[in-house]
């Protein structure tokens, strides 16, 4: 007999805590996704993914630079939030 493993309960996550940033490719994905579809009519959720993630994949250095930037000045957003977010706890 195969022993059961009891599984924790995970906490709740605070409602009020920051969201996480995102990445430079979800900034990507999140403008480019309509543009997939249309060109793609009836696409299965699956492969709007993988689509999106040839494309990232065959952007040069230069197409990704609004992207990256986008995703610092996100990075820096979370931190503050982060910063203020903890401050309150204390």
């Amino acid at each position: 007999m195969s022993e059961r493993r009891i599984r924790g309960t995970r906490k709740k996550k605070d409602p009020n805590a920051p969201k996480r940033s995102l990445s430079a490719y979800m900034f990507f994905a999140n403008e480019q996704r309509d543009v997939v579809r249309a060109e793609n009519p009836g696409i299965a959720f699956g492969q709007i993914g993988k689509l999106l993630g040839e494309k990232w994949k065959a952007l040069d250095a230069a197409g990704k630079v609004p992207y990256e930037a986008k995703a610092e000045e996100d990075k820096k957003r979370y931190e503050l939030e982060k910063l203020e977010y903890q401050k309150t706890l204390a």
